[in-house]
């Protein structure tokens, strides 16, 4: 079961070295600068390491947008002396800068969280809230319809000084809610569910932005994941989670022209009742919560979502505040996860047959979602679960149980009103708050041929922004920017209500600002940024305790009776020139011949190790489990390693998110027509830039993912960890030189290292020379089976993997090349000679019955052990075994035990180059 460590960096103070990842796999960091989250960054663990810098370059890649946001935002808080104009180079500058929010009247806040027979739960996030910074007012805690006395016993024994506890013994959240309605004595009513612990700062961030935005009625926040321990929590959050993004939002009724916004049914955008607070004014003008709706009825959800509908619907601003953070605990067991997508699906539909009883004008508004959601919405989860099934998205069991919880929506509300009329007069003697109320706020605009009004108003930028009043009957706002009195640019705000807040003027400006920076110089904007980023993770290296230097390394080069190529090759090994130890292994993949061993002896650094399963991926397979180092270096019997090429190839270890390196490929010789047309072709070689490729790249590829750009195994270099690594393991002994399918082990093996969360960088400075084939019979059939091998790859990753993207590679864009390629061909303007372009075509079409000769072959040879530790009960195999022809499992096949462990002749110790 895969675990990520959650926890938080904040750009404004020192990093410190992350600590305690043992266990862990991978690391999801939520990015803060001076409190306020910008954004996710992952990386992957290796060694109980996470490296910081990449940690950094994967935020980077995906917030970029929101870091420059937000710097620009300070630039406008600072004082006028303190300024100055803004540039690329300056921007990291700001982040010292503490950003000044604007503080009118701060208003008091009541903490209300509604709970029900989950004591652990209750506990933990009781101990949170009272460590909020500053202090709310109150903290109540309603028991709703409580089956014991725990919830009552907990809270008046161990909280019974700071938290005010109340009973609501009619069932349902919402009256839960509306009970803590009545009871608190706040101006802010804020909501948190019992299992959540919030941020430090919570409370104070709700109070501040209610005090500076004096139209807002409501305010929600980020949810985050307090933990990502099981299969189910990752799940949640692949699946969308919470989370309603980085950046603050002013949410309204209407558009900037006045009509009314489709966005506004789609309540679930606006945030969620984990992360909720409301003006205590609004419950008095649009009533309470609907009893009809949410946990602990029929329904199941949905009254949260209701209540922000209805905010916006009565006229009223709801503004989504990332900087109020609290952390969620998800559900941890996969029946769990699917029970609370299908109450998702139920609420969601239910709350949208509420509402649109309550407001007969909205029917034809909510039919048009509901069509979207259908056809968008959970279509396109399935399509990317079923069609595309792209390694590391939700499986479609997930939208499949929110779409059947959807068809219940309707009579589950049915039953939640009878529940609810029950309820009432079950308890006639207990306060109520309305739920419903006549509609007191704004009316819908109404959609007109008129331009909507709007106010203009200058800004200058380097003066004190003060709020822009009077602005009752104006749509949008439209501010001439100007710094120093000189015309800078122009921008609009959407207005609704009679002010517009400081807040909300930042916000305007710092898009601006932010966009004007990124379009006007987008590549240094990076570059500025990337180096700041690389700086603090520096500063966290030198202070670290450094890891321990790259140990020994073991080469492993897999022969089949090439006795020259191969004295060629450990020549050039005993001339490398490093400073790491290594081991040389020769695997002898015929060792009836008698051939190599000989050679193997003129060697005295190498060690002999024997493979008799026919297949480079046997042979490499049998070399790894024999070798001793920390970095596993693989090249072939027919190259020769550059003098420098040990030392480079494991340069980029020092980072312990690197898992593959791989290095340049060059010809040692051209020949022949055969050699130049393989060079022409693509060769082995990927060019001389330093490339980089981690789980952002593997995962933004629509189609199949191109691993075969990354390199090969005749020049790269594997952590040996990563054969043990439950997601990744040995080489696919299916695939490979002396296979049906003659590629595509290596490219498989990158695929599976990438998915785990893992770096492959390509390192053109470390360089082997390849004698690429001579004749062009020789040629046309290693182009065959590179065809008929990519394709098996392609299928492998669909077959084991689910990912279908490589299922769409072979039936729709391998045909569709090949219908190219042969049309070239007829019109003569082909890119190759005739015989390459049927050799490729004919290999494509070959290709799946060599996946399934392929795949037959090794459950007849049986598969190597596995080095990954398995827990036991559990069969030792990278993947499930295919069954043999006679239908047994190959494992139980004894015949090949004395081959598969392959015998070792004894070696001198591994010497320096």
């Amino acid at each position: 079961m895969p675990r990520t460590r959650i926890l938080e960096l904040e750009l404004a103070r020192p990093l410190a070295p992350i600590q305690g990842l043992d266990g862990y796999s991978a690391v999801l960091a939520l990015v803060r600068l001076d409190g306020e989250p910008l954004g996710y960054a992952r990386a992957a663990v290796s060694d109980g390491r996470c490296n910081i810098a990449s940690l950094l370059d994967h935020f980077l890649a995906r917030h970029e947008r929101e870091l420059v946001r937000a710097l620009a935002r300070r630039w406008t808080g600072l004082p006028p002396a303190a300024r100055a104009p803004l540039t690329a180079e300056e921007l990291p500058l700001l982040a010292r800068q503490r950003q000044v929010h604007q503080r009118g009247r701060v208003p008091t806040v009541s903490v209300a969280v509604c709970t029900r027979d989950r004591v652990e739960d209750l506990e933990q996030c009781l101990e949170a809230l009272l460590r909020l910074d500053p202090a709310p007012l109150e903290i109540l805690v309603v028991d709703n319809a409580p089956s014991t006395h725990e919830t009552r016993d907990l809270v008046q024994t161990r909280f019974r000084d700071s938290v005010r506890y109340v009973l609501e013994p009619r069932p349902g959240l919402d009256w839960a809610r509306n009970r803590a309605v009545l009871e608190a004595r706040g101006e802010i009513i804020a909501f948190t569910d019992d299992d959540v612990l919030v941020d430090r700062g919570w409370a104070g961030v709700i109070a501040e932005t209610f005090g500076a935005a004096p139209d807002a009625m409501a305010v929600t926040g980020l949810v985050a994941p307090a933990e990502l321990e099981s299969e189910a929590q990752h799940l949640f959050e692949q699946y969308g989670g919470f989370g309603r993004g980085f950046v603050r939002r002013w949410h309204r009724r209407s558009d900037r022209a006045g009509s009314p916004s489709p966005k506004t049914h789609g309540a679930g955008a606006f945030g969620t009742g984990a992360n909720m607070s409301f003006r205590r004014t609004l419950f008095e003008r649009i009533g309470g919560f609907a009893h009809e709706l949410d946990v602990g009825t029929a329904t199941n959800g949905g009254g949260d979502l209701e209540y922000f509908f209805r905010v916006l619907r009565e006229g009223f601003t709801l503004v989504y505040e990332p900087r109020a953070v609290v952390w969620h605990r998800h559900r941890r067991t996969m029946s769990a996860l699917l029970d609370q997508l299908r109450a998702w699906g139920t609420g969601f539909w239910a709350f949208m047959h509420y509402s649109r009883r309550r407001y007969p004008d909205e029917a034809a508004a909510f039919r048009r979602f509901g069509r979207w959601w259908y056809l968008s919405f959970i279509g396109k989860k399935l399509w990317r679960a079923v069609a595309a099934s792209i390694p590391g998205d939700a499986p479609a069991d997930l939208a499949l149980a929110e779409l059947r919880g959807s068809f219940a929506g309707g009579a589950a509300l049915r039953r939640a009103r009878q529940q609810a009329r029950a309820a009432a007069n079950a308890f006639p003697d207990e306060p109520s708050l309305p739920p419903v109320l006549p509609n007191t706020g704004a009316p819908a605009p109404a959609q007109g041929v008129h331009a909507p009004r709007t106010a203009v108003h200058k800004l200058e930028l380097t003066a004190p922004f003060a709020p822009i009043t009077g602005l009752a009957g104006y749509r949008v706002v439209e501010l001439h920017l100007t710094r120093d009195g000189a015309p800078v640019g122009r921008a609009s705000a959407f207005a609704e209500g009679n002010t517009l807040s400081v807040a909300q003027l930042r916000d305007v400006v710092a898009d601006h600002l932010g966009r004007e920076l990124r379009l006007a110089e987008k590549n240094r904007v990076r570059e500025v940024l990337r180096r700041w980023l690389h700086g603090l993770a520096n500063e966290v290296e030198r202070s670290a305790p450094q890891p321990a230097p790259v140990g020994t390394i073991s080469v492993v080069i897999a022969t089949y009776d090439r006795p020259d190529d191969l004295r060629r090759c450990l020549r050039a090994l005993g001339e490398q020139r490093t400073e790491h130890r290594f081991e040389v292994i020769v695997v002898d993949n015929h060792p009836a011949s008698g051939i190599t061993e000989l050679v193997a002896a003129e060697f005295p650094f190498t060690r002999y190790v024997t493979e008799a399963r026919a297949g480079l991926s046997y042979a490499r397979n049998s070399g790894i489990r024999a070798a001793t180092g920390e970095i596993v270096a693989c090249t072939d019997d027919d190259a020769l390693p550059d003098p420098n090429w040990l030392e480079r190839l494991v340069a980029p270890f020092a980072r312990s998110d690197v898992m593959v390196v791989t290095g340049n490929v060059l010809p040692l010789e051209l020949e022949t027509d055969a050699q130049h047309l393989f060079e022409r072709y693509g060769g082995l070689g990927r060019g001389f830039k330093p490339r980089e490729f981690g789980p952002e790249w593997f995962r933004g590829f629509r189609r199949a993912v191109r691993t075969w750009d990354l390199g090969a195994t005749a020049n790269a270099a594997i952590r040996a960890s990563a054969f043990r690594h439950p997601a990744i393991g040995l080489f696919d002994e299916a695939l490979g030189a002396g296979t049906p399918a003659p590629v595509g082990e290596d490219t498989y093996l990158f695929y599976r290292v990438l998915a785990a969360g893992f770096r492959v960088v390509y390192e053109p400075a470390a360089v082997v020379w390849h004698r690429h084939r001579r004749e062009m019979s020789e040629l046309h059939a290693q182009i065959f089976g590179y065809s008929a091998g990519h394709v098996a790859y392609n299928l492998t990753t669909w077959r084991r993997d689910g990912d279908r993207r490589g299922l769409l590679r072979v039936i729709v864009e391998l045909p569709l090349h090949d219908m190219k390629q042969l049309a070239r061909v007829v019109v003569r303007r082909a890119p190759y000679p005739v015989g390459m372009v049927l050799a490729e075509v004919t290999g494509h079409i070959a290709g799946p019955l060599a996946y399934w000769r392929a795949a037959r072959r090794v459950s007849r040879l049986g598969r190597s052990p596995s080095l990954v530790a398995v827990p036991p009960g559990h069969r030792e195999h990278d993947h499930p075994v295919p069954l043999s022809d006679d239908g047994e499992s190959a494992e139980e096949d004894e015949r090949v035990s004395a081959i598969a462990g392959g015998a070792q002749r004894s070696a001198e110790p591994p010497v320096s180059g």
